[in-house]
């Protein structure tokens, strides 16, 4: 599910893999030998602690691959490709995509493309679940994050003076 999955991608590229995506997709596509039954809390090692607990309330849980399948006939499990079979055959709704530019959010249910989520996005972003929001002719589905600090205090007006407002520039 998007509400899941995007808070944990994004802020994992940031903090964990600290935005390099080809570390990212290694240990996401590559070191794993069949997939991710769970994504967990250790994708957001390296992350303010804050943001741990914005994305966790608190939580933890550890990633968790299919690893240790078994196949029926006892031989070893082996990775699925798209073209292996339909996504109702496997009962799969979504599908992610890391691009250089973001994450590809596919509703497969009813689409085979999705809108892409930008890396910069806030991983506090709320996303919607509802995978009739996901369409490729529209934006993600993204409520904006809830302000996790008190809104800053009104200032004060400065006093009145007689001589002229000054800048300064700050490098």
């Amino acid at each position: 599910m998007p509400s899941h999955h995007l808070p944990l991608l994004l802020a994992a590229f940031r903090y964990r893999f600290r935005r390099n995506l080809e570390v990212m997709a290694r240990h996401l596509v590559d070191d794993v030998a069949i997939g991710w039954d769970e994504l967990g809390t250790d994708l957001l090692d390296g992350a303010p602690p804050a943001l741990v607990a914005a994305l966790t309330g608190g939580d933890q849980w550890p990633s968790r691959t299919l690893d240790n399948l078994i196949t029926p006939d006892g031989s070893p499990p082996v990775r699925m490709t798209v073209t292996d079979y339909t996504a109702d055959e496997q009962d799969m709704q979504w599908g992610y995509i890391l691009h250089p530019h973001g994450i590809e959010v596919i509703s497969l249910v009813h689409e085979d493309i999705g809108p892409v989520v930008d890396w910069n996005t806030d991983p506090r972003t709320v996303f919607s679940d509802n995978p009739a929001h996901w369409s490729s002719a529209a934006p993600a589905p993204a409520i904006t994050p809830v302000r996790t600090a008190p809104a800053p205090a009104t200032p004060t007006p400065a006093p009145m003076s007689a001589s002229p407002p000054r800048s300064a520039a700050r490098r």
